[in-house]
């Protein structure tokens, strides 16, 4: 009896690292922010982000708008919360973050995503297209301090189709790859995952196709909301939401993929599943792993804990442990 169970134990590590064990997983979510407060209406949080600022405050930017959902709606200004902890409950609500400006060619505003570079925070977000949605334009606004945001001259960063969008920002050596979701055409077809590279986060190189799915279609689709974290020589491809075999609401479904490229991956790929819509992977000072769940008619932005069950903690990864903020050195005495 003992050497079958030591026989299964080596068995489920061997699953485990060679990313067949499919069981990336979550725990039990809880709220940390409802868009309502304050409000005299619902209002929902969608595709957002988290930063954690140099002085150790974190901060949340995200799409919002008023329930119920309205597919006509503009969607024009981004959500800010901020707290003191990435756990705290509730955020503190903030004054809009930035507002869409149809002169600079901004139908709307989604999904943004901030990096800190060289003292400069950098938000990549969607700017939707005055034009149609076979010309999506990804947009850059730059901050100091996460409060006040200044438009890049030389936007569009990205102009690409159908309702390309959903970027996230990953630096490989002395490049940057933005990944975003879109289809295999302007004018629609398979849902993708594509990217493109950088030298400078201002221009951008030609489209490379990182993921295609199945499905064919349009708007929306199961690519949205890529992130993509390594660990180890591993990275995790996150997207959603995906209507599969056993999920009893598609809206609230997160496919989890595993590739040793960073530049492909396939369905067979696939290693976990998350019960959660536009997640974002977020690891907080004491170096907890969490994802969150928002969305239409979901009530505001939630966090679980993320289980990656595949023995790379130790790991070197592309989202390390942020840095706890020094205690301010006590004033000398004579």
């Amino acid at each position: 009896m003992k050497n079958i169970l030591t026989l299964l134990a080596m068995i489920m590590v061997f699953l485990q690292s060679s990313g067949q064990a499919g069981n990336v997983s979550s725990g039990e979510f809880f709220k940390i922010y409802d868009p309502s407060t304050s409000e005299t209406e619902k209002w929902y949080i969608n595709d957002h982000c988290f930063i954690r600022d140099i002085d150790g405050v974190w901060h949340l930017f995200g799409i919002t708008d008023r329930e119920p959902l309205n597919p006509a709606s503009d969607t024009r200004n981004f959500a800010h919360a901020t707290a003191m902890k990435l756990t705290q409950r509730p955020w503190d609500k903030k004054p809009y973050a930035l507002t869409a400006d149809a002169n600079a060619g901004e139908k709307h505003l989604w999904a943004p995503h901030i990096i800190l570079y060289d003292g400069t925070y950098y938000m990549f977000y969607c700017a939707g297209s005055l034009k149609g949605n076979s010309e999506y334009r990804i947009h850059l606004a730059t901050s100091k301090d996460l409060i006040t945001w200044k438009r890049h001259p030389a936007n569009p960063m990205v102009v690409d189709g159908y309702d390309a969008r959903d970027p996230y920002i990953l630096k490989m050596g002395d490049e940057w790859v933005m990944y975003y979701t879109a289809t295999s055409t302007p004018r629609g077809g398979n849902h993708i995952v594509a990217c493109r590279k950088s030298k400078d986060l201002i221009h951008w190189g030609e489209r490379t196709v990182v993921f295609t799915d199945p499905s064919i279609g349009t708007f929306g689709g199961p690519t949205e909301s890529p992130q993509v974290i390594r660990r180890g020589e591993y990275y995790y491809l996150f997207i959603g939401p995906r209507d599969e075999k056993g999920c009893e609401d598609s809206y609230r479904n997160t496919t989890i993929f595993r590739s040793k490229n960073p530049f492909k991956w396939t369905m067979q790929d696939r290693v976990g599943q998350i019960t959660a819509h536009a997640v974002e992977v977020v690891r907080d000072v004491g170096g907890q792993w969490y994802v969150s769940h928002c969305g239409w008619a979901q009530g505001g932005v939630y966090l679980a804990k993320l289980n990656w069950n595949d023995g790379l903690d130790d790991a070197d990864t592309s989202m390390p442990v942020p840095v706890e903020k020094s205690a301010p050195l006590a004033p000398k005495t004579h």
